[in-house]
C-alpha cells in the first residue's frame, strides 16, 4: 500500500475496488493497437474468464459494441461460466445485465446485447451479425474450425469488429491458424500468476502433481505444446478424425480398464464407449464418449460404465482383467449391467497393442464424435516416458477399437438377459 491508496476514503476505496484497469494484471487488459483478434492463453484458473467477461462488459456498458456473440463449447457452458460463473458477466459489479433464456441474450440498461451460442451447432451463427464477440475455450470445442469460420461472417458491425478468445491451449490446427494471423494479438498467463483469486487447495493440489511434463505446461503454464517426440499419434491424425456420426451401428461397445487401486492417488478408471459399421476395409469406427474418472471406488466407477451403456445404447461391455480378473465382472454386475461383460487379458505391451489401432487414425478409418481433450492430450503423449503415469483413457480406447476393428465379429447383435 502506498502514500497515495493510504490516504482514500471508504467510498474512494469502494470505487478503486470496482476498477477493473487497476486490479487487472497485464496480459489480462486488452492489447493496444488495431488489432481483430485478442488471443488470451492460459493455464487452469489464470483469470481468463474474469479477462473475458470484463472485456465484454465494458464494450457493452460504453456503448463500443451493441450486439455481440458469447459462444462456449456448449449452451451449458456458456450459461454457466461466461453468464452465470464466478467470474462471469453476471458476477461483475456494477448494473447487471438482464439474462432472458428463452432467448439465451443478456441484455444491458443501454440497450445493449450478448446471445449465447454453442460451437456444437456452427449453423447458428449463420445469419446473425455481430460488433464483438468473445469465444471461450475454444480448443475444447467439438467444430473449432467451421464454427470459428462462420462467426467471422458475422462480425461485421461497426467501425472495426473485434473478438476475444480465451483458451487453454492445445496444439489444434484453428488455435494455431489464429496465432499466425497478422490481426492477431497474443497475451499469456500462468496459474500460478493467480493465486489470489483461487483456492488454496488447489494449488496444493497442483504443486503436489506438478511434473513439468507436457500436459502440465499446457494446463497450467498455458503453453502451446505440439507433438511429442515419438508418441504413437500425432495431433494432424486426430483432427483429421473429426466427424459426426447419425447412428447405424453394427455394434457399440463400452471399454473399462479398472484401476489397480481406488482412492485419490490412484490411476484413472479409464471408460470409453466406441461404435462401428460396413464391412472389410470400408468398416470405419466411431469414438462416442469419454466417461474415464480418477480416484473413485470399485462401485463408483462401474456405476459410470453402467450409465454410459444405457446412454449409448452398447451391445457389451469389453473389460480388461488384469487387474482382477472376475472380480471385474461382478463388480460391473452389481452395477446393474444388463448387456454381456467381455473380459479381455493384456499378454503384449502397451504399445504394441496400441500401434495396429493408430494405423487405423492414419488410415481415415476413425473418427470422434466431439473434442475429448484429455483422451486425446494422452493419445499424444502415448509411447513416450510418462514418468509413471498410466495411460488409462488409451487403454480403454485401444481395447474398444480392437474389439469393434480387429476382432469384428459378425452375426447379429444379441445380449444377455
Amino acid at each position: 500500500m502506498n502514500s497515495l491508496t493510504r490516504s482514500l476514503t471508504a467510498s474512494q476505496w469502494e470505487m478503486l475496488a470496482r476498477e477493473w484497469s487497476f486490479w487487472a494484471r497485464g496480459a489480462q487488459l486488452p492489447p493496444e493497437g488495431d488489432w481483430r483478434t485478442w488471443l488470451f492463453l492460459g493455464g487452469r484458473g489464470a483469470g481468463k474468464t474474469r479477462a473475458g467477461a470484463q472485456w465484454v462488459n465494458g464494450l457493452a456498458r460504453s456503448g463500443a459494441a451493441g450486439r455481440i456473440a458469447l459462444v462456449g463449447p456448449t449452451f451449458h457452458d456458456v450459461r454457466e461460466v461466461l453468464i452465470e460463473g464466478v467470474s462471469g458477466l453476471r458476477a461483475l459489479d456494477g448494473a447487471r445485465p438482464i439474462y432472458e433464456p428463452s432467448r439465451r441474450r443478456l441484455l444491458w440498461l443501454n440497450g445493449a446485447q450478448a446471445y449465447a451460442f454453442s460451437a456444437e451447432d456452427p449453423e447458428s451463427l449463420r445469419g446473425p451479425q455481430f460488433d464483438a464477440a468473445w469465444c471461450d475455450e475454444l480448443c475444447y470445442w467439438a467444430r473449432p474450425d467451421e464454427a470459428l469460420e462462420t462467426l467471422s461472417y458475422g462480425l461485421r458491425l461497426g467501425a472495426r469488429p473485434r473478438m476475444m478468445v480465451t483458451t487453454t491451449p492445445r496444439p489444434i490446427r484453428a488455435l494455431k491458424q489464429l496465432i499466425g494471423a497478422p490481426d492477431t494479438v497474443v497475451t499469456n498467463a500462468k496459474t500460478w500468476e493467480n493465486v489470489g483469486n483461487v483456492a488454496a487447495d488447489f494449488l496444493a493440489a497442483l504443486r503436489a502433481r506438478w511434473t513439468g511434463d507436457a500436459r502440465h505446461r499446457q494446463e497450467i503454464l498455458g503453453e502451446l505444446i505440439e507433438d511429442v517426440d515419438g508418441a504413437l499419434w500425432r495431433r494432424a491424425d486426430i483432427e483429421a478424425a473429426r466427424g459426426s456420426a447419425d447412428g447405424g451401428f453394427a455394434r457399440v461397445v463400452v471399454a473399462v480398464d479398472p484401476p489397480a487401486t481406488s482412492g485419490a492417488n490412484a490411476d484413472a478408471c479409464g471408460i470409453i464407449a466406441a461404435a462401428a459399421r460396413g464391412e472389410g476395409v470400408a468398416r470405419e469406427a466411431f469414438v462416442l464418449a469419454d466417461a474415464s474418472v480418477r480416484g473413485a471406488r470399485p462401485n463408483e466407477w462401474a456405476g459410470r460404465v453402467a450409465a454410459l451403456v444405457k446412454r449409448v445404447g452398447a451391445d457389451y461391455v469389453v473389460a480388461e482383467s488384469n487387474n482382477g480378473g472376475e472380480m471385474v465382472r461382478a463388480v460391473l454386475a452389481a452395477a446393474g449391467i444388463k448387456v454381456g461383460v467381455q473380459l479381455v487379458h493384456a499378454s503384449i505391451g502397451k504399445r504394441a497393442r496400441a500401434e495396429p489401432i493408430a494405423a487405423l487414425y492414419a488410415q481415415r478409418r476413425v473418427k470422434h464424435v466431439a473434442a475429448f481433450a484429455e483422451l486425446e492430450d494422452e493419445m499424444c503423449a502415448f509411447g513416450v516416458e510418462s514418468g509413471g503415469k498410466s495411460p488409462d483413457r488409451v487403454d480403454a480406447l485401444v481395447w474398444a477399437l480392437t474389439d469393434l476393428m480387429l476382432h469384428a465379429r459378425g452375426g447379429p447383435r444379441a445380449r444377455m438377459l
